[in-house]
């Protein structure tokens, strides 16, 4: 696939040029705007990234007016309010101060431009918010959600949105560019564009972090040596305690630095008193940090069970003879073995259990638990 490199603000926008096109189009023509867009994709398709030149091309004066594009895309333009949440859910209160935020008029941009990251985040009472924003919105605002999948929202909010459906790319596609972006191997790069399933950020991270390319191979050796539901236990315990880990990792920087720059603007000293007036503020930010670990540790886990769906995939796949398109191809000779000595049924039902896995962890399961009960249907073929 050859890959044209759009002009500013869309740059950064890579392999979505019809995307790219129908909203330049819109931005560019009032009479093809709608007021309200869904842009669903698989994940690392660009999804936010489009939203955010969107904003940028909608609120510019015209294409040459690229000082108030870099400012939308800095997030310093007050005529675009986004939401990215790093909690479980996006809560009520946030919908309301968005609703409430897309009735004030542009201030100095052409358009007002509401951009939900995460709107499949949201419980249905926290959708119902949205409804009147979306069916009769300000002339001069625009709505631009973002989701995996329009099935991700409920109906009444898909009925008001014009769906923008984004392209799922090729490995050789992504290996190239990160490539391109990170001065990786490109052995490494294929290997984490195929790792990743063509997750261009998961892919990023995979081509430059070698822990976490180890990581993941020692994940899916130990769930390939279960054999028992002593091991089983085992090993679900290991795998839960490297999620926790990796999103303590991630997480206790930004949790450090929120806290010192709160201290910093309330005037108060590293390792100073804090003064009960300021307690509830503290007390606030931590809970807030609090449900970032936890959406950061389910994402972890997520993460995992997208990769023992590859593996089983790949059992799968050989098992019917299509050994040309394994996701993990380091691992053949494993994957060869135990689709050698699996009957076909028994990698559905490790499959279909995955897909409950992940639906279990959705509705607040016990993390631990969940993939106790994962593994010993790995161990055993049927569901405990």
């Amino acid at each position: 696939m050859t890959v044209t490199l759009a002009p500013f603000p869309w740059t950064d926008v890579w392999g979505q040029d019809a995307a790219v096109e129908t909203l330049r189009d819109a931005a560019a023509d009032p009479a093809a705007l709608s007021h309200a867009w869904l842009i669903t994709g698989p994940p690392g398709s660009g999804r936010s990234t489009l939203a955010h030149a969107f904003a940028a091309a909608l609120i510019a004066s015209g294409p040459d007016d690229e000082h108030t594009m870099r400012q939308v895309l800095a997030g310093t333009h007050p005529d675009v309010t986004a939401l990215r949440t790093d909690k479980v859910i996006i809560t009520i209160k946030e919908a309301r101060a968005l609703v409430e935020r897309s009735y004030f008029a542009p201030s100095a941009g052409r358009y007002r431009v509401i951009v939900v990251e995460d709107a499949d985040r949201m419980v249905e009472r926290t959708s119902n918010v949205l409804l009147k924003a979306l069916e009769e919105p300000p002339e001069r605002t625009v709505w631009v959600l973002c989701a995996p999948s329009e099935a991700d929202l409920l109906p009444t909010i898909r009925s008001r949105v014009r769906p923008l459906r984004l392209r799922e790319p090729d490995v050789d596609d992504v290996a190239r560019l990160i490539v391109q972006r990170t001065g990786a191997e490109p052995g490494i790069a294929e290997q984490a564009a195929r790792h990743a399933q063509r997750h261009i950020g998961m892919a990023q991270r995979l081509a430059t972090d070698e822990a976490a390319r180890r990581r993941r191979a020692t994940t899916l050796r130990a769930v390939l040596d279960v054999r028992g539901v002593g091991t089983a236990v085992e090993t679900a315990g290991e795998i839960i305690q490297a999620a926790t880990d990796d999103a303590k990792a991630l997480t206790a920087e930004r949790d450090a630095a929120e806290r010192a720059s709160l201290l910093r603007t309330v005037g108060i000293a590293e390792g100073q008193a804090v003064p009960p007036a300021v307690r509830s503020q503290i007390s606030a930010l931590e809970d807030d940090q609090k449900k970032r670990a936890t959406r950061s540790l389910r994402d972890g886990i997520d993460r995992v069970l997208t990769d023992l769906q590859s593996l089983f995939r790949d059992v799968m796949m050989l098992q019917y003879g299509r050994g040309d398109d394994l996701i993990n191809r380091e691992l053949n000779t494993d994957l060869a073995a135990l689709a050698a000595a699996w009957p076909v049924d028994r990698t559905l039902i490790v499959l279909d259990h995955l897909a409950d896995t992940r639906e279990s962890l959705e509705r607040n399961v016990a993390p631990t638990l969940a993939l106790e009960s994962l593994l010993v249907t790995v161990a055993s073929g049927r569901k405990p």
